[in-house]
């Protein structure tokens, strides 16, 4: 059956189905000769290329033929975001971003940025602020305080040069730095 003829005999090296009544069929699968693989064998010489971050990479500004920079100083930012609330000490940070609320003491600051969800109190000795939220406390500022429209700054407040949009309150004892710096004043009465 199945092209084989009865009277064959089983090939050395196959093995043969017990025959049964008094036929010699083998239903067993005759070893397949050697040939070529259906698809190639992996290579393991080859090494495998790593995830491509470039879309991550800073993109270089300039012309086609601007040469490339060396890495930028690592920047120190605090973000305290939405429904978060910090209490401590802050030191030696290049920016701060508050967006949830912080009771500190900030100092060796840059620069700060309270959103308009933000709240900071305590005190704070930093080079420039920009606030949209709440600011209550002891606040100095050596370069420029800008308070936006939405912004609330609270207690004792001494500046280089201030600005305050039409909205903006401040309150407390305010006091210009005495080193010359020129004060602006808001459209804000």
């Amino acid at each position: 059956m199945f092209g084989k003829k009865k009277d064959e005999q089983p090939t050395p090296g196959t093995a043969a189905a017990a025959p049964t009544d008094g036929d010699n069929k083998s239903y067993t699968k005759p070893e397949a000769a050697p040939s070529a693989p259906s698809r190639p064998a992996m290579n393991p010489d080859i090494a495998r290329r790593g995830p491509d971050m470039s879309a991550f990479a800073p993109r270089p500004t300039g012309g086609a033929t601007a040469a490339p920079r060396a890495p930028e100083a690592e920047q120190k930012k605090l973000i305290v975001g939405r429904d978060i609330f910090l209490n401590g000490e802050i030191r030696t940070c290049d920016s701060l971003v508050v967006e949830g609320k912080v009771e500190a003491v900030l100092s060796d600051c840059r620069a700060m940025d309270i959103a308009q969800s933000g709240e900071f109190k305590g005190s704070a000795e930093i080079e420039s602020a920009d606030i949209s939220g709440r600011f209550d406390g002891d606040l100095v500022v050596r370069n420029r305080l800008t308070i936006r429209a939405t912004g609330k700054v609270l207690g004792k407040i001494r500046y280089g040069q201030l600005e305050v949009e039409r909205g903006g309150v401040i309150s407390g004892t305010i006091e210009a730095l005495a080193d010359g710096a020129p004060v602006v004043s808001g459209n804000g009465r």
